[in-house]
């Protein structure tokens, strides 16, 4: 059973920075496409970056020069600065065998239950 495990959340000023990270187990084959979702309170689940096994990046344009996804085999991570109080959200990870990056949730099967990110001073 694939697994996804998230850390690195908990509440940060604004101007300052986390880096999260998702881990997963539960798998042999690559899970060759990792995304980052978030969702803030009554708001849907967007979209955030996606990282793909074979090189592929893309990441949500609002977030670019603030945000940047790396990965490593089955770990993929999301350094994030500058934040601002409408970051706050609840951050996900999600993966899929599949290599074609995708920006829409329901293309993913694998979730993890996602980490609290509160931007407050």
């Amino acid at each position: 059973q694939v697994q996804l495990v998230e850390s690195g959340g908990g509440l940060v000023e604004p101007g300052g920075s986390l880096r999260l990270s998702c881990t997963t187990s539960g798998h042999s084959s690559t899970l060759k496409s990792m995304a980052w979702f978030r969702q803030a309170s009554g708001k849907e689940r967007e979209y955030v970056s996606v990282a793909t096994h074979g090189g592929g990046r893309i990441i949500k344009l609002s977030v670019k020069d603030r945000f940047t996804i790396s990965r490593d085999n089955n770990t993929v991570w999301l350094q994030m600065s500058s934040l601002e109080p409408e970051y706050t959200s609840r951050y996900f990870c999600a993966a899929r065998f599949a290599e074609p990056t995708s920006t829409n949730p329901d293309d993913y099967p694998f979730w993890g239950r996602g980490t609290q990110v509160p931007v407050s001073s």
